[in-house]
Protein backbone atom coordinates (compact mmCIF):
# COMPACT_ATOMS: atom_id res chain seq x y z
CA UNK A 1 0.00 0.00 0.00
CA UNK A 2 2.49 2.29 0.63
CA UNK A 3 5.98 3.04 -1.14
CA UNK A 4 9.76 3.03 0.22
CA UNK A 5 9.06 7.05 -0.74
CA UNK A 6 5.98 6.99 1.48
CA UNK A 7 7.74 5.92 4.31
CA UNK A 8 10.84 8.40 3.57
CA UNK A 9 8.34 10.88 3.84
CA UNK A 10 6.49 9.63 6.66
CA UNK A 11 9.69 9.32 8.85
CA UNK A 12 10.89 13.37 8.22
CA UNK A 13 7.42 14.38 9.00
CA UNK A 14 7.83 12.10 12.38
CA UNK A 15 11.60 14.18 13.25
CA UNK A 16 9.92 17.43 12.21
CA UNK A 17 7.20 16.52 14.76
CA UNK A 18 9.98 15.79 17.99
CA UNK A 19 10.41 19.48 17.57
CA UNK A 20 7.11 19.86 19.31
CA UNK A 21 8.50 17.54 22.36
CA UNK A 22 8.71 20.65 24.89
CA UNK A 23 6.45 22.67 23.49
CA UNK A 24 3.01 21.58 21.68
CA UNK A 25 0.98 20.29 25.39
CA UNK A 26 -1.68 20.48 25.31
CA UNK A 27 -2.09 19.88 21.62
CA UNK A 28 -0.38 16.94 20.28
CA UNK A 29 3.16 16.74 18.28
CA UNK A 30 2.46 16.74 15.06
CA UNK A 31 4.77 17.01 11.46
CA UNK A 32 3.69 18.02 7.60
CA UNK A 33 6.21 17.25 4.68
CA UNK A 34 4.79 18.41 1.25
CA UNK A 35 5.61 16.75 -1.87
CA UNK A 36 5.70 17.64 -5.01
CA UNK A 37 7.32 15.43 -8.30
CA UNK A 38 9.41 13.50 -5.58
CA UNK A 39 10.77 16.76 -4.09
CA UNK A 40 9.50 18.17 -0.63
CA UNK A 41 8.80 21.41 -1.50
CA UNK A 42 7.38 22.59 1.86
CA UNK A 43 7.54 21.45 5.80
CA UNK A 44 6.42 22.47 8.99
CA UNK A 45 5.24 21.51 13.21
CA UNK A 46 3.16 22.31 15.83
CA UNK A 47 4.84 24.35 18.01
CA UNK A 48 2.48 25.88 20.62
CA UNK A 49 -1.05 25.35 21.28
CA UNK A 50 -2.58 28.56 19.79
CA UNK A 51 0.03 29.00 17.17
CA UNK A 52 -0.29 27.85 13.44
CA UNK A 53 -0.38 23.95 13.29
CA UNK A 54 1.94 21.54 10.79
CA UNK A 55 0.18 21.47 8.31
CA UNK A 56 -0.36 25.59 7.52
CA UNK A 57 3.06 25.78 8.51
CA UNK A 58 4.37 23.54 5.80
CA UNK A 59 1.41 24.84 3.27
CA UNK A 60 3.12 28.53 3.85
CA UNK A 61 7.01 27.14 3.60
CA UNK A 62 5.64 25.71 -0.37
CA UNK A 63 3.60 28.64 -1.53
CA UNK A 64 2.56 28.10 -4.67
CA UNK A 65 4.21 24.93 -4.89
CA UNK A 66 1.67 23.12 -2.78
CA UNK A 67 -0.88 23.08 -5.52
CA UNK A 68 -0.80 19.28 -6.79
CA UNK A 69 1.19 18.36 -3.96
CA UNK A 70 1.44 15.67 -1.45
CA UNK A 71 0.91 16.22 2.43
CA UNK A 72 2.11 13.58 4.49
CA UNK A 73 1.13 14.32 8.22
CA UNK A 74 1.66 12.29 11.38
CA UNK A 75 -1.78 12.71 12.87
CA UNK A 76 -4.98 13.10 11.37
CA UNK A 77 -5.83 16.89 9.59
CA UNK A 78 -8.42 18.80 12.17
CA UNK A 79 -11.78 19.56 10.97
CA UNK A 80 -13.12 21.56 13.42
CA UNK A 81 -13.04 24.82 14.34
CA UNK A 82 -10.71 25.70 17.82
CA UNK A 83 -8.45 28.15 18.63
CA UNK A 84 -7.31 27.77 14.63
CA UNK A 85 -9.65 26.88 11.29
CA UNK A 86 -9.68 23.67 10.09
CA UNK A 87 -6.47 21.88 8.02
CA UNK A 88 -8.60 20.08 6.04
CA UNK A 89 -9.80 23.56 4.53
CA UNK A 90 -6.13 25.13 4.08
CA UNK A 91 -5.41 21.86 2.37
CA UNK A 92 -8.15 21.77 0.46
CA UNK A 93 -7.87 25.19 -0.47
CA UNK A 94 -3.87 25.14 -1.21
CA UNK A 95 -4.54 22.20 -3.92
CA UNK A 96 -2.94 19.59 -1.76
CA UNK A 97 -4.22 16.42 -3.98
CA UNK A 98 -2.81 13.35 -1.73
CA UNK A 99 -2.56 13.17 2.34
CA UNK A 100 -1.55 10.18 3.82
CA UNK A 101 -2.08 10.82 7.49
CA UNK A 102 0.01 8.45 10.38
CA UNK A 103 -2.37 7.30 12.64
CA UNK A 104 -6.30 8.90 13.25
CA UNK A 105 -7.05 11.77 15.56
CA UNK A 106 -8.29 10.03 18.91
CA UNK A 107 -9.95 13.31 19.88
CA UNK A 108 -13.83 12.71 19.26
CA UNK A 109 -13.92 16.16 17.61
CA UNK A 110 -11.77 14.68 14.70
CA UNK A 111 -11.65 10.69 15.05
CA UNK A 112 -12.05 10.02 11.02
CA UNK A 113 -14.19 13.14 10.21
CA UNK A 114 -10.98 14.98 9.07
CA UNK A 115 -10.27 12.11 6.84
CA UNK A 116 -13.73 11.56 5.68
CA UNK A 117 -13.90 15.27 4.89
CA UNK A 118 -11.03 15.49 3.02
CA UNK A 119 -12.33 11.97 0.55
CA UNK A 120 -15.57 13.35 0.00
CA UNK A 121 -13.84 16.33 -1.29
CA UNK A 122 -12.21 14.33 -4.07
CA UNK A 123 -8.86 14.08 -2.24
CA UNK A 124 -6.79 10.76 -2.09
CA UNK A 125 -6.61 9.56 1.86
CA UNK A 126 -4.33 6.96 2.88
CA UNK A 127 -3.91 6.53 6.98
CA UNK A 128 -1.52 4.26 8.96
CA UNK A 129 1.87 4.51 7.42
CA UNK A 130 4.54 4.63 10.28
CA UNK A 131 1.20 4.33 13.35
CA UNK A 132 3.16 3.09 15.95
CA UNK A 133 5.33 5.68 16.08
CA UNK A 134 3.07 8.32 15.73
CA UNK A 135 1.23 7.08 18.02
CA UNK A 136 4.22 6.82 20.75
CA UNK A 137 4.95 10.53 19.99
CA UNK A 138 1.73 11.03 21.10
CA UNK A 139 0.91 8.60 23.66
CA UNK A 140 -0.09 10.91 26.25
CA UNK A 141 -2.44 12.92 24.19
CA UNK A 142 -4.17 9.35 22.84
CA UNK A 143 -4.35 8.28 26.84
CA UNK A 144 -5.81 11.33 27.79
CA UNK A 145 -8.15 11.31 24.55
CA UNK A 146 -8.95 7.66 25.27
CA UNK A 147 -8.50 6.64 28.87
CA UNK A 148 -9.58 10.24 30.30
CA UNK A 149 -6.17 10.82 32.35
CA UNK A 150 -2.81 10.77 31.42
CA UNK A 151 0.28 8.77 30.65
CA UNK A 152 1.88 8.14 33.85
CA UNK A 153 5.15 8.27 33.68
CA UNK A 154 7.05 7.20 37.01
CA UNK A 155 10.91 8.42 37.44
CA UNK A 156 13.35 6.98 40.20
CA UNK A 157 16.86 7.06 41.36
CA UNK A 158 18.04 3.98 43.09
CA UNK A 159 21.23 2.25 43.87
CA UNK A 160 21.97 -1.47 42.47
CA UNK A 161 19.93 -3.52 45.20
CA UNK A 162 16.84 -0.75 44.31
CA UNK A 163 17.19 1.77 47.42
CA UNK A 164 16.46 5.45 46.97
CA UNK A 165 17.39 6.96 50.58
CA UNK A 166 18.89 6.16 53.41
CA UNK A 167 16.81 5.85 56.72
CA UNK A 168 17.19 9.33 57.41
CA UNK A 169 16.21 10.30 54.20
CA UNK A 170 19.11 11.45 52.42
CA UNK A 171 19.42 10.56 49.00
CA UNK A 172 21.18 13.73 47.07
CA UNK A 173 22.97 12.04 45.03
CA UNK A 174 22.70 8.44 44.94
CA UNK A 175 22.74 8.91 41.13
CA UNK A 176 25.91 10.53 38.58
CA UNK A 177 25.33 14.20 36.94
CA UNK A 178 24.31 12.83 33.48
CA UNK A 179 21.68 10.25 34.52
CA UNK A 180 20.35 13.94 36.28
CA UNK A 181 20.55 15.76 33.65
CA UNK A 182 18.48 13.43 31.55
CA UNK A 183 16.10 12.95 33.63
CA UNK A 184 15.47 17.15 33.12
CA UNK A 185 14.28 15.94 29.46
CA UNK A 186 12.24 13.62 30.80
CA UNK A 187 10.99 16.36 33.34
CA UNK A 188 11.02 18.96 29.82
CA UNK A 189 8.67 17.07 27.85
CA UNK A 190 5.87 16.15 30.65
CA UNK A 191 2.49 18.43 30.64
CA UNK A 192 2.94 18.43 34.76
CA UNK A 193 5.73 16.62 37.62
CA UNK A 194 3.63 15.00 40.98
CA UNK A 195 6.09 14.43 43.92
CA UNK A 196 4.35 14.10 47.55
CA UNK A 197 4.77 15.77 50.77
CA UNK A 198 7.15 13.53 52.12
CA UNK A 199 9.23 14.08 49.34
CA UNK A 200 8.62 18.23 49.61
CA UNK A 201 10.25 17.56 53.45
CA UNK A 202 12.72 15.51 52.60
CA UNK A 203 14.75 16.98 49.50
CA UNK A 204 13.23 20.59 48.92
CA UNK A 205 13.26 19.53 46.12
CA UNK A 206 12.32 22.99 42.69
CA UNK A 207 10.49 20.49 40.46
CA UNK A 208 11.56 22.62 37.65
CA UNK A 209 13.20 22.09 34.23
CA UNK A 210 16.83 23.72 34.27
CA UNK A 211 19.13 21.50 31.95
CA UNK A 212 16.98 21.41 28.85
CA UNK A 213 17.03 24.85 26.63
CA UNK A 214 12.56 25.16 27.03
CA UNK A 215 10.53 28.01 27.37
CA UNK A 216 7.65 25.99 29.08
CA UNK A 217 7.95 24.70 32.57
CA UNK A 218 5.46 22.07 33.71
CA UNK A 219 2.75 22.49 36.15
CA UNK A 220 3.83 21.57 39.58
CA UNK A 221 1.80 18.86 41.34
CA UNK A 222 2.17 18.60 45.22
CA UNK A 223 0.27 15.49 47.24
CA UNK A 224 -0.55 16.53 50.54
CA UNK A 225 -3.61 14.93 51.94
CA UNK A 226 -3.61 17.38 55.58
CA UNK A 227 -1.60 20.34 53.69
CA UNK A 228 1.27 20.00 55.48
CA UNK A 229 3.95 21.54 53.39
CA UNK A 230 5.76 24.94 54.20
CA UNK A 231 4.96 27.77 52.70
CA UNK A 232 8.64 28.66 52.00
CA UNK A 233 9.28 25.63 50.06
CA UNK A 234 11.09 25.67 47.01
CA UNK A 235 8.83 24.10 44.73
CA UNK A 236 6.11 27.05 45.86
CA UNK A 237 8.19 29.49 44.39
CA UNK A 238 7.35 30.20 40.60
CA UNK A 239 3.82 29.81 38.89
CA UNK A 240 2.09 27.12 37.97
CA UNK A 241 1.68 24.98 41.52
CA UNK A 242 -1.19 22.69 42.18
CA UNK A 243 -1.41 21.57 45.72
CA UNK A 244 -4.16 18.67 46.30
CA UNK A 245 -4.81 17.95 49.50
CA UNK A 246 -7.44 15.47 51.21
CA UNK A 247 -8.39 17.53 54.15
CA UNK A 248 -10.08 20.58 54.21
CA UNK A 249 -8.30 23.57 56.16
CA UNK A 250 -9.15 26.37 54.29
CA UNK A 251 -7.22 28.68 56.57
CA UNK A 252 -3.90 27.02 55.43
CA UNK A 253 -4.95 26.73 51.62
CA UNK A 254 -5.43 30.54 52.07
CA UNK A 255 -1.92 31.08 53.21
CA UNK A 256 -0.18 28.57 50.52
CA UNK A 257 -2.44 30.00 47.54
CA UNK A 258 -0.92 33.32 48.57
CA UNK A 259 2.17 32.06 47.80
CA UNK A 260 0.76 31.96 44.06
CA UNK A 261 -0.13 28.31 43.98
CA UNK A 262 -3.45 26.83 43.70
CA UNK A 263 -4.90 24.55 46.36
CA UNK A 264 -7.97 21.53 45.42
CA UNK A 265 -9.42 19.42 48.08
CA UNK A 266 -10.25 15.62 46.33
CA UNK A 267 -10.52 13.32 50.04
CA UNK A 268 -11.09 9.50 49.47
CA UNK A 269 -12.90 7.19 51.73
CA UNK A 270 -9.72 6.75 53.91
CA UNK A 271 -9.06 10.35 54.10
CA UNK A 272 -5.93 10.82 51.62
CA UNK A 273 -5.85 11.99 48.40
CA UNK A 274 -8.22 10.45 45.85
CA UNK A 275 -5.53 9.82 42.81
CA UNK A 276 -7.94 8.35 40.19
CA UNK A 277 -10.08 11.47 40.67
CA UNK A 278 -6.71 13.29 40.82
CA UNK A 279 -5.98 11.83 37.24
CA UNK A 280 -9.15 13.10 35.75
CA UNK A 281 -8.83 16.67 37.23
CA UNK A 282 -5.37 16.47 35.59
CA UNK A 283 -6.65 15.23 32.45
CA UNK A 284 -9.75 17.96 32.56
CA UNK A 285 -6.68 20.48 32.36
CA UNK A 286 -5.20 19.42 29.29
CA UNK A 287 -1.77 17.32 31.44
CA UNK A 288 -0.80 14.68 28.39
CA UNK A 289 1.56 13.32 30.31
CA UNK A 290 2.23 13.09 34.05
CA UNK A 291 6.18 12.85 35.20
CA UNK A 292 6.29 11.58 38.75
CA UNK A 293 9.42 12.07 41.39
CA UNK A 294 8.18 10.82 44.74
CA UNK A 295 8.65 8.55 47.25
CA UNK A 296 8.28 5.58 47.91
CA UNK A 297 4.87 5.75 49.70
CA UNK A 298 3.19 7.64 46.56
CA UNK A 299 5.46 5.67 44.55
CA UNK A 300 3.40 2.13 45.92
CA UNK A 301 -0.13 3.61 45.86
CA UNK A 302 0.29 4.67 42.21
CA UNK A 303 1.17 1.30 41.34
CA UNK A 304 -1.27 -0.36 43.70
CA UNK A 305 -3.96 1.54 42.30
CA UNK A 306 -2.86 0.90 38.60
CA UNK A 307 -2.35 4.13 37.54
CA UNK A 308 1.74 3.76 36.36
CA UNK A 309 2.26 3.12 32.49
CA UNK A 310 5.85 3.50 32.25
CA UNK A 311 8.75 3.38 34.81
CA UNK A 312 11.96 5.39 34.18
CA UNK A 313 14.20 3.87 36.79
CA UNK A 314 18.35 5.08 37.13
CA UNK A 315 20.47 2.48 39.10
CA UNK A 316 23.67 3.52 40.30
CA UNK A 317 26.75 1.05 40.95
CA UNK A 318 26.45 1.37 44.15
CA UNK A 319 24.78 -0.71 47.33
CA UNK A 320 23.24 0.82 50.46
CA UNK A 321 21.70 -2.32 52.37
CA UNK A 322 18.08 -3.31 53.32
CA UNK A 323 17.72 -0.85 56.25
CA UNK A 324 17.83 2.48 53.50
CA UNK A 325 14.43 2.68 52.13
CA UNK A 326 12.87 0.70 48.94
CA UNK A 327 11.38 2.22 45.63
CA UNK A 328 7.92 1.20 46.05
CA UNK A 329 5.74 0.76 49.44
CA UNK A 330 4.15 -2.67 48.45
CA UNK A 331 2.35 -4.91 50.05
CA UNK A 332 3.87 -8.35 50.64
CA UNK A 333 3.17 -11.12 47.75
CA UNK A 334 1.53 -15.04 48.86
CA UNK A 335 2.30 -16.31 45.57
CA UNK A 336 4.82 -15.89 42.33
CA UNK A 337 1.58 -15.37 40.15
CA UNK A 338 0.93 -12.39 41.74
CA UNK A 339 3.74 -10.41 40.73
CA UNK A 340 3.50 -7.04 38.61
CA UNK A 341 4.63 -7.76 34.98
CA UNK A 342 6.88 -5.46 32.81
CA UNK A 343 7.82 -5.00 29.28
CA UNK A 344 11.18 -3.50 28.72
CA UNK A 345 11.42 -0.76 26.45
CA UNK A 346 14.82 0.38 27.08
CA UNK A 347 18.29 -0.27 28.66
CA UNK A 348 20.94 1.73 28.40
CA UNK A 349 23.93 3.41 30.15
CA UNK A 350 24.39 7.05 31.06
CA UNK A 351 27.16 8.30 32.58
CA UNK A 352 28.20 5.89 35.05
CA UNK A 353 24.54 4.88 35.84
CA UNK A 354 22.08 2.61 34.02
CA UNK A 355 19.35 3.67 32.79
CA UNK A 356 15.86 1.28 32.52
CA UNK A 357 12.40 1.88 30.58
CA UNK A 358 9.67 -0.78 31.21
CA UNK A 359 6.37 -0.39 30.94
CA UNK A 360 3.25 -1.90 33.32
CA UNK A 361 1.54 -4.83 30.86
Amino acid sequence: MFSAADHEFMARALRLAESGLYSATPNPRVGCVLVRDGSIVGEGWHEKAGGPHAEVHALQSAGDLARGAAAYVTLEPCSHHGRTPPCCEALLAAGIERVVAAMQDPNPLVAGQGLAWLRDAGLAVDCGLLANEARELNIGFVSRMERGRPWVRLKAAASLDGRTALENGSSQWITGPDARRDGHRWRARACAILTGIGTVRDDDPQLTVRDVDTARQPLRVVVDSRLEIDPSARVLQGERVLVVAAVANHLLASIIEARGAEVIFLPNDAGKVDLQALMRELAKRGINELHVEAGFKLNGSLLREGLVDELVLYLAPSLLGDASRGLFNLPALDDLAEKRALQWRDVRQVGSDLRVVARLT
